[in-house]
């Protein structure tokens, strides 16, 4: 057989000898066969020489002697065909390198012989052709560098996101203003809420009584705007309002001039209730111990930013845990439920940061077993970096307390749309758990848990919790933007927990419309303060 190559090299030409030709009379068919043997032999060809190639150049690095293509080839390829590891010392080379503990490199003033990006690095080693220990020095310095400016940029967005989320901003600040001196000025904004027809609806079992906590007057009113135009029955929901002293003359004139009738709608301040006037209550004390605590333990933000050694993450978390709203009353207060409300027995509680968009109502036909809270679990979902969330995303298992009374795996719950049965809950010990582990905490340096209500809830409420479906409570909305805007809508109630609040500039804007649609921006309040729709 005869083979002719073209000038192109695009094609070969096979003239078949006599053998084959009779190969091929007995064999019809075959010709293509044989072609097609002599193309990928062809290629085969083409890329061992390649392969070769690239092994003679990894020797050359190495400073070895030089050597045949063929003889660097059965050098590095015999050894692995036979079971043995390779004899060149380039792979030992770079793991010793990179394995030596490295050393921290001046941000400011790196030095001149650090590459401060790809293209300066591959520049530097062409120019010089170092060896493959200096070539691993050099590598190793840059990707340090640049992973400590990478560090330093997240520790700083994580600081700023901080200011930002703790920070009250100026619309609203405005919002607070306006409202207090309509409060002071006019008579209408300070009827009383609800009117004397419906205060028996207060205490009536019949009607379906929701509970939120705010001292925020514009989330407050989405919340509510929400709640009433998605219900069927809205003439059946009673929205039990609790805010704190401060709030509470502009929270009543913002209501009371914007009725949601036929619902009923109660703003009541804490220091309204008689079994708080009355004493010593736990949870200020809490509160006030809490406050003590975090202050001299974290040392401040700068303090826990300026950190060598721990991961921005950890920081991140740290930062989170110094937000007011972990030590705020409107946080705290969920946990005396029963006082609060002591003729009703069942209550759905809701964060300000939420929204409604269906009908809840049939969270009261839902059987909870037994159980005094109905909540969704956060173990198990699509959403891997929401719903992933366990025991020990909370709480501290190092710390032999927690170690002997859980188990890491077991799944935690969300706080923010929560069933309550309060007399399921009158016949536990959850209150008393609740302060128990509190107080064990802040006799621990704050070393079992650092993040406000949650981990104290998930003790406190731990074998007391009924499983509901997690269409009544999507969440995440507030610290990722991975949320597709359909998934959402699609949601009996998403939840901005978080940092990007949707009332501040840092919200996720492919989200925030989902929040904004309940706010009326022709309102004189809302136009007075500069309040827009982006």
């Amino acid at each position: 057989m005869q083979l002719h190559f073209s000038p192109s090299l695009r094609h070969v030409t096979v003239f078949p000898g006599k053998g084959v030709r009779e190969f091929m009379k007995v064999k019809p068919g075959s010709r293509r066969f044989s072609y097609r043997m002599v193309l990928y032999s062809l290629l085969f060809f083409v890329f061992l020489l390649r392969f070769v190639f690239v092994m003679t150049a990894v020797d050359t690095i190495d400073g070895q002697r030089k050597c045949s293509s063929i003889g660097c080839l059965g050098k590095r390829l015999a050894p692995r065909m036979l079971g043995r590891t390779s004899s060149s010392s380039v792979p030992e080379v770079l793991y010793k390198v990179f394995e030596e503990p490295s050393s921290l490199v001046n941000e400011k003033n790196p030095g001149h012989d650090i590459p401060q990006s790809l293209e300066e690095f591959m520049a530097d080693v062409r120019e010089t052709r170092p060896d493959a220990k200096t070539f691993a020095l050099k590598l190793k310095t840059m990707v340090n560098y640049l992973e400590q400016r990478t560090r330093t940029a997240k520790i700083q967005e994580y600081l700023y996101r901080h200011v930002a989320s703790s920070s009250i901003p100026k619309h609203l600040y405005c919002l607070t203003l306006r409202l207090a001196n309509e409060h002071s000025m006019n008579s209408a904004a300070r009827i009383q809420l609800p009117n004397p027809e419906q205060v028996p609806f207060l205490v009536d079992n019949s009607f379906f009584h929701f509970v939120l906590a705010s001292d925020n007057v514009l989330a407050a009113s989405v919340v509510a705007n929400s709640l009433v135009r998605n219900s069927l029955h809205p003439e059946k929901v009673v929205l039990h309002i609790i805010t704190d002293k401060k709030t509470f003359a502009p929270m009543q004139a913002w209501f009371s001039l914007h009725p949601l009738t036929p619902a009923v709608i109660e703003v009541k301040s804490l220091h309204q209730f008689d079994w708080i006037s009355k004493g010593k209550v736990p949870v200020l004390e809490a509160m006030e111990k809490d406050q003590k605590a975090r202050s001299q333990f974290r040392g401040g933000s700068q303090a826990i930013v300026a950190s060598h050694s721990e991961r921005p993450n950890v920081i991140a978390a740290k930062l989170q845990a110094m937000s007011p709203k972990y030590n705020s009353i409107m946080n705290h207060i969920r946990i005396h439920l029963p006082e609060l409300f002591p003729s009703l027995k069942k209550v759905v509680f809701l964060d300000d940061d939420i929204v409604i968009q269906t009908d809840l109502s049939p969270l009261w036909d839902i059987d909870m077993d037994g159980k005094a809270n109905g909540a969704v679990q956060t173990c198990s979902g699509d959403d891997k970096f929401v719903m992933s969330k366990r025991l020990k995303n909370y709480l501290n298992f190092t710390h032999p307390l927690i170690a002997n009374s859980f188990h890491p795996e077991e799944c935690a719950w969300a706080y923010g749309m929560n069933i309550f049965d309060l007399e399921a809950w009158r016949n536990s010990d959850i209150t008393q758990t609740y302060y128990h582990w509190l107080q064990l905490n802040l006799e621990s340096d704050l070393s079992l848990w650092q993040l406000g209500t949650l981990p104290p809830g998930l003790i406190a409420f731990h074998g007391q919790v009924h499983v509901i479906d997690p269409f009544w409570h999507m969440l995440g909305l507030g610290y990722q933007e991975n949320t597709s805007l359909a998934d959402a809508e699609n949601a009996g109630v998403v939840h901005f927990n978080g940092r990007a609040k949707p009332w501040l500039d840092i919200a996720f804007p492919q989200l925030r419309p989902l929040w904004a649609k309940y706010i009326d921006f022709s309102d004189k309040f809302i136009k007075g303060c500069h309040i827009t729709e982006t």
